[in-house]
């Protein structure tokens, strides 16, 4: 079985389309890229190109027109034993369909060198530096948090699978008025712990059960210290003991859950490190800021906010603003090329001020990127779980893992777009039927496993590559299951380039569906050891394939189920 077949064909196709161009007539805008991708759709093709749209600016000629003259030289540029149709659809857009000699060739790459298919060089060693979940370190994680780590740690590794060098960070706000709030919660549960006249709770504090928990956790000798100092110190210093258990608690539920974080970054760092009044002098020193009204302000307007920005206030204290610009200072002179956010879904006025800052400080807005990650809604017999963070009740990351186990959390996560409110049901989610994504998903690896083993059982020799007979996948089932497997590299390409996971999942539902609709048509062990052979090599490429997308979403491949 040959492998001698052009690759990746994203390039090459797009090599054949820029060769094509000026010999059709035509031009490419200055700046221009020529996109290849795999189309949402399989009836339109296996790849597709919107080239011609952004030539007919240039020509002045209708979209639909240019791509049938472009389609004219390609289909003497390009070989018939890669591409086996050209065809145009829509507006204008090109559609490629894979011939199965190539397709078959691709077997012989996803077998050879299984642990790297659908890895690329796209990102070209791009370092980007990605913070996630950065809850407040003043309660456990809950789902919204779980969603955000199961994006980020899974955003993370498809972005190494392409070629970027890609880091997770997570930053835990420990310093002002909500630390100071989770501090004085935890002295008043302290003092009912002791049978002591109990300050009342503050009524924007911290009203869960896990503040108890903490309280039972703090030395009586120094807790009763504390008590005798300033009402202000005295929080800091209880705020300071809950804060270190909840971070340790916070990565003990992150590690179980498979999202594990190059850095852990506390704000006191900066606070206490200068790098906030650094931040403030520079600002200063570039004509940034200005006074009013007793307070210091940032010029956010001349960056295209709405209003201008409070960074130091009237008692001198600096704001959440200011030591957030001066994180996303200090991680841009760490090196990295690529600052990335995933934020909860009430920051989106966060966005335009934290560009307009991060451009003032001397650094490429461009190269900031936020992805707002909406809310959970759980759902348990198709009704709402009802939740109250105020009050203390809400599920929690630890909770959600321990009912669905971390494989259904994380694909049902992952299922959507991190922009789109995800409702997730608790039952479907353990139900073992193909109803259940994650279920189905796996159940396809786990079968692959079991054909794999059918087979020597029956004393059926290992399928020899070089012996193969790839014309003998030539069936309707098996040359859909083949353009599924063909099209794994580019689809993780996409998925790094466009920061959307969710396209991860889908793609393996839909390999998963054309794997089951192979297995019922075909019998893969049968009478003829040719066929056999080398629809066992598909099979196994398969499993490949199911295990290395799997493997990007942080989820098990199981062997059996």
């Amino acid at each position: 079985m040959p492998t001698e077949k052009p690759w990746p064909i994203e390039a090459y196709l797009a090599e054949r389309l820029e060769a094509a161009i000026p010999k059709a007539g035509l031009m490419l805008p200055e700046g221009a890229r020529i996109d290849v991708e795999v189309p949402r759709e399989p009836e339109h093709g296996d790849w597709a190109t919107p080239v011609a749209l952004t030539l007919a600016k240039t020509a002045r000629r209708p979209p639909r027109q240019v791509a049938e003259t472009l389609r004219d030289v390609l289909v003497k540029e390009i070989e018939r034993d890669v591409v086996s149709s050209i065809e145009i659809a829509g507006a204008g857009f090109i559609n490629f369909r894979l011939a199965p000699a190539w397709l078959t060739a691709n077997l012989a790459r996803i077998l050879e060198n299984p642990g790297v298919y659908g890895s690329s060089p796209v990102g070209r060693g791009e370092k980007i530096l990605i913070e996630y979940v950065s809850a407040n370190p003043t309660g456990p994680l809950n789902v919204v948090n779980a969603r955000a780590a199961s994006i980020g740690d899974a955003l993370i590794r498809i972005l190494n699978a392409a070629g970027y060098e890609a880091r997770g960070e997570f930053y835990a706000n420990d310093w002002g008025l909500q630390a100071e709030l989770f501090g004085a919660s935890i002295e008043t549960r302290f003092q009912e712990r002791l049978g002591l006249p109990a300050s009342p709770l503050p009524e924007e504090g911290y009203a869960g059960a896990y503040v108890a928990e903490v309280a039972r956790t703090v030395p009586e000798q120094d807790g009763r210290s504390w008590l005798g100092l300033p009402e202000r110190e005295r929080r800091l210093r209880f705020a300071g003991w809950g804060i270190d258990r909840m971070l340790e608690r916070q990565k003990v539920d992150l590690d179980r859950f498979g999202a594990r974080m190059d850095r852990w970054f506390r704000e006191s760092e900066l606070h206490r490190g200068g790098a906030v009044e650094k931040a403030r002098a520079r600002l200063g020193e570039r004509g940034m800021t200005e006074t009013r009204d007793g307070a210091l302000w940032f010029r956010s307007t001349e960056f295209g906010d709405q209003e201008d920005r409070v960074i130091v206030r009237t008692n001198g204290e600096p704001t959440y603003f200011l030591a957030d610009a001066a994180y996303h200072h200090d991680k841009f002179s760490r090196g990295f090329d690529r600052l990335i956010d995933l934020l909860g879904p009430d920051h989106h006025g966060h966005v335009q001020r934290m560009q307009g800052v991060i451009e003032a400080l001397g650094w490429p807005r461009e190269r900031f990127e936020v992805i707002l990650i909406q809310w959970v809604r759980l759902l348990r017999g198709g009704e709402p779980v009802k939740m109250s963070k105020r009050a203390g009740e809400f599920i929690t990351l630890e909770d959600l893992v321990q009912e669905v186990g971390v494989d259904a959390a994380r694909f049902f996560f992952l299922m959507r777009r991190a922009e789109s409110p995800l409702d997730f049901d608790l039952e479907l989610a353990v139900k073992r039927s193909e109803d259940n994504p994650v279920y189905y998903v796996q159940y396809a690896h786990a079968r692959i496993v079991h054909v794999l083993e059918y087979a020597t059982s029956q004393g059926v020799p290992e399928p020899s590559l070089a012996a193969a007979r790839p014309d003998l996948l030539h069936e309707a089932e098996t040359l859909t299951l083949l353009r599924g497997l063909a099209g794994f590299p580019s689809l993780v390409a996409a998925a790094a380039r466009h920061r959307e996971p969710h396209r991860i999942p889908m793609y393996l539902k839909d390999l998963a569906a054309r794997f089951h609709s192979f297995y019922h048509v075909h019998r893969v062990v049968g009478p003829d050891a040719a066929v056999t052979a080398a629809r066992l090599l598909l099979t196994r490429a398969t499993g490949v394939v199911f295990r290395r997308g799997l493997e990007l979403l942080g989820v098990s491949a199981p062997e059996s189920m």
